[in-house]
Formats: C-alpha cells, structure tokens, sequence
C-alpha cells in the first residue's frame, strides 16, 4: 500500500485498487487528489505486471464531483490560474480513460458532476442499486466541460443533451438504460460482481486487452478508408506476436494461455 493523503492504492494479485479517501467529504475531489491521481495512473500505464484496475470510493459515496473548499479558492482565480487548473483535470480524465489496461467503475454510491465524469472514462462500469449519478454543474452556472468528451462517448448526444442540461438526478437503473452503468447489483453483491469481472478479464491476453483499447479510442475518428489498413496491420501484427501466438496454440490444443495460469 502506497502514502497518499486521499487516495488508497493498493495491488494485489494482478489487480490495482485505487480507492478515492476523502469518505467526510463524500470523496469529493481537490487539487491534491488529482495530482495523486495523476501520479498513480501513470505508475500504472508503466507497469506491465498489473492486468486489471479497479477505481472506487471509501465509504458511502463513489464521488462527489469538486470539494467545495476547493471551489472556493478557485471563485477567486484568474482565467489563467482556472485554466491551468481545469486542464490538470482534462489530463487526469484522458490519462484514465486511454490506460492502456482494463479499468472497472466499483460504484459504491452517489457519483455526482466530476465523479459521474470518473465513471466515463472507466471501461467497465458496475455500480450498487443505491448508486446515484447527476451531471449537476448547469444548477451552479457550470457546465461539465472536461469531463464532457467522455460522457458523450458513453452515453450518445441524445441523453447526453438531456442530461448536461436538465442536471437531472439518476437512478442506478435509470443510469444502466442509457448506458452510462453496465451492471446494477445489491449493495452486498458489488465486490463479488467486480471479482467476476475481473476474473474475466484477467483471463484474456493483455497485449489484446491494450490494444482493444487502442481500437475503441481511434476507430471512432477514422474514415472508412483508413480504418481498413489500419485495422488490417493491428491484427496481422498480433497473429505474429508471443502472445497472439500463444493463444492460438493453447486454442488447438485445448489448454489455457500461459498468461491465464493464475486466473
């Protein structure tokens, strides 16, 4: 376990669990938290041995967006100090969203403004019936802009446009149905369903994992044309690769990968 003063990072058996520590402020986050969050996810984008990331709260709540002591210092900034400020957050939320690992949203609870925007930017999101979600920064004279990328992606334009305007507060449920959450379970089943899940995905190749999720970042922006030659040279490389290799032996031969021994 690594000293962060609000953030809990933990590895254990391939998994690294990045628990946000601020449970007395419902794990809103400040300027210290991003930076520690910062640090840990580019630990983790290195380091090859973790195969699964697992990003929750402590406590009763997921996220609850920006610290209000935080908001009030930047009430005072210039545009300069904001801007410089707002764009740590964009780069933390793009570092999360492209590691080039599989990560999973533990929603544990209310995941509100920039924590809804936390959730996003994870690959697989399974949140507690008594979750809650909000894109609420229009109720304050804000809109949800660093985060916006993101939860256009996830959920489309349509409900994006509703939801970033009316501020409307969301069931777990409701959140599934548009596609924000994958999975809505009991409080008391949400670590099993993560374990699952992670079992799962511990068991597949985590050179193909990594470049899933190259694909699901690029394709959307390439024409046609491109995305041909592009997608082409992906798999001819990966059929040729130790691990592409491997899988297609254990395949013919009926045995699991040498990477899955321990899932």
């Amino acid at each position: 376990m690594s000293n962060y003063k609000t953030v809990i990072f933990e590895i254990k058996d391939l998994v690294a669990n990045v628990v946000l520590n601020r449970p007395e402020v419902h794990n809103a986050f400040n300027e210290v938290m991003i930076k520690e969050l910062t640090e840990i996810f580019e630990k983790l984008s290195k380091n090859d041995s973790i195969r699964v990331v697992v990003l929750t709260g402590n406590g009763k709540s997921f996220c609850a967006g920006a610290d209000l002591n935080w908001m009030k210092k930047v009430i005072n900034y210039s545009y300069e100090e904001n801007f410089d400020d707002s764009f740590k957050l964009a780069e933390l939320f793009y570092l999360i969203y492209s590691l080039p690992k599989p990560t999973i949203a533990k929603v544990n609870g209310s995941a509100i403004g920039g924590g809804t925007g936390l959730v996003s930017v994870c690959d697989i999101v399974i949140a507690s019936e008594n979750a809650k979600f909000s894109l609420s920064e229009v109720k304050l004279g804000l809109v949800p802009a660093c985060i916006s990328p993101y939860v256009v992606r996830r959920i489309g334009e349509s409900k994006a446009r509703e939801f970033f305007l009316t501020g409307e507060r969301l069931t777990a449920e409701k959140a599934q149905k548009i596609g924000l959450v994958n999975e809505v379970v009991p409080p008391e089943d949400l670590d099993k369903k993560v374990d699952e899940k992670t079992k799962q995905l511990i068991s597949s190749g985590p050179e193909a994992l990594k470049w899933c999720k190259e694909l699901l970042e690029k394709i959307p922006l390439m024409n046609l044309d491109l995305a041909s030659s592009y997608t082409a040279e992906v798999i001819a490389k990966l059929r040729i690769s130790n691990e592409g290799q491997e899988g297609m032996n254990a395949f013919l031969e009926k045995r699991k990968p040498r990477w899955n021994k321990t899932a």
